[in-house]
């Protein structure tokens, strides 16, 4: 393999133009905006569980300090109650997982497999040839074998 060029795996197909390159680049950043929204959905989905938690702790303390009415409103009306209309936040997960996640996914990978015969960041690939100092230390195209 020649040092100074990307590993085949991500090597420009000949027959792609750069303003191919440069939109399966743009989709792939989409992408990303997407799967960073999915890590904030998780985040989401892990704090509201965690306040739900630490809120039935609070019932309990406030039923313990002898404030068992208003101990009794909040389990009653709070404690586990429904995110959005008849779903906790893993059914949000779920829904988001399977409906837009999951199609956007396939789209992407469906236009970089009609495109650029499925190869995988190739503005990026482009990108690091460009920005890089061949044959300087810390620049290789590929990791050391």
């Amino acid at each position: 393999m020649d040092g100074d060029l990307p590993d085949p795996a991500h090597r420009t197909p000949d027959d792609v133009s750069t303003a191919t390159v440069d939109a399966l680049g743009a989709l792939s950043a989409a992408l990303e905006s997407v799967e960073r929204a999915r890590g904030h959905l998780y985040a989401f989905h892990q704090l509201t569980g965690k306040a739900d938690l630490e809120l039935g702790d609070a019932v309990d303390q406030l039923r313990a300090a002898g404030h068992a009415e208003l101990a009794d409103r909040l389990e009653t009306d709070l404690v586990g109650r429904n995110v959005l209309a008849g779903r906790w936040t893993f059914q949000v997960v779920e829904e988001y997982d399977d409906g837009y996640w999951s199609v956007f996914r396939e789209h992407e990978r469906a236009v970089r497999d009609e495109l650029a015969g499925g190869v995988r960041h190739l503005f990026e690939a482009r990108m690091k040839q460009e920005r890089r100092t061949a044959g300087r230390p810390g620049h290789e195209a590929v990791p050391d074998e």
